[in-house]
C-alpha cells in the first residue's frame, strides 16, 4: 500500500509544480527578451525526445547507419528542409520507414 501512497504524492507534487508555473507567471509581465528565449524551448526539447528513439536500440547502443529508422529520419529531415511543411514531413518519414521496413 505504501507504493500507492508514494505514487499519489509524487503525482500531486508534479501537478502542483506545473500548475504553479501556469498560475504565477503572467505573460504580460515578461520582457521581450525572455519571451524570445522561450520560443526556442520546443526546438531544444524535441531533439532530446527524438534522438533516443531513432538512434539507440533496446539495449541503449547506437544503431547502424542502415537502420530503417535512421534512413527514414534522414528522408524526413530533407523533406522538412525542402517543403517547410510539418504534416508532409511526418507523413514522408512514416511512409518511408514503412516502405524500408517491409520491402
Amino acid at each position: 500500500m505504501s507504493i500507492w501512497i508514494s505514487i499519489i504524492i509524487t503525482g500531486i507534487i508534479n501537478y502542483l509544480t506545473r500548475l504553479s508555473s501556469v498560475l504565477l507567471i503572467k505573460p504580460k509581465k515578461l520582457n521581450n527578451t525572455f519571451k524570445n528565449v522561450l520560443n526556442y524551448v520546443p526546438s531544444a526539447v524535441f531533439p532530446a525526445i527524438i534522438f533516443p528513439a531513432v538512434f539507440l536500440n533496446d539495449s541503449g547502443l547506437l544503431v547502424e547507419f542502415n537502420d530503417p529508422k535512421v534512413i527514414a529520419t534522414i528522408i524526413a529531415i530533407f523533406t522538412g528542409i525542402l517543403s517547410k511543411n510539418l504534416t508532409l514531413t511526418i507523413f514522408t518519414g512514416l511512409i518511408s520507414y514503412w516502405i524500408i521496413l517491409f520491402f
